[in-house]
């Protein structure tokens, strides 16, 4: 009796331990790397932007169209690349609740970089803006393709493609629904 009551009891055990909840990112931040120059580091937060301790192991990410698998350690990974230059930094994670994305204008000033997020609120702002500002002043129609050529290179000349940026704009989207 005393041996079915101990099967009985590990196999509960077992279950409940096989039952644990998996460890998801669906929140991140992009940081720059205290530990190295030019470099970047990956937070895991919460929604209230704590970061989240709990975090550790491989999780795949594509930053900037890439594929990397990013090593968390409490809630931290960082990202080896050297950035030379500012640049737009689009990073990706995909898991069972969704993709999850952000759009990063990473600033870099002398030895220090500065992450700036860009909402795809203003990415889709800007154009439209340019457009209705055009259409009322039929006189502003030539400085706003102007104003938007000079948009259009500065955001392929720090690296926003295209393609990322309307990425950008359909993920934000997606999000408002969830």
């Amino acid at each position: 009796m005393k041996k079915i009551l101990l099967i009985i009891s590990l196999f509960t055990l077992s279950a409940n331990i096989s039952f644990a909840d998996a460890i998801t990112i669906n929140h991140f931040v992009v940081k720059e790397n205290p530990f190295a120059k030019n470099e970047l580091a990956i937070v895991a937060t919460d929604t209230a932007n704590n970061v989240q301790e709990n975090v550790n192991g491989i999780f795949a990410f594509t930053v900037d169209g890439f594929q990397e698998s990013l090593r968390f350690n409490r809630g931290t990974a960082f990202y080896q690349h050297k950035l030379d230059k500012s640049s737009f930094l689009y990073v990706k994670h995909v898991n069972d609740s969704g993709t999850h994305s952000i759009l990063y204008y990473v600033y870099k000033s002398d030895d220090k970089l500065t992450p700036i997020h860009i909402s795809w609120i203003v990415l889709l702002a800007i154009p439209i803006l340019l457009v209705l500002l055009s259409y009322l002043f039929k006189k502003f129609v030539i400085i706003a393709i102007i104003i938007f050529i000079i948009f259009l290179y500065f955001n392929h000349h720090a690296g926003l493609s295209v393609p990322t940026f309307f990425e950008s704009i359909i993920d934000g989207l997606k999000n408002i629904f969830k």
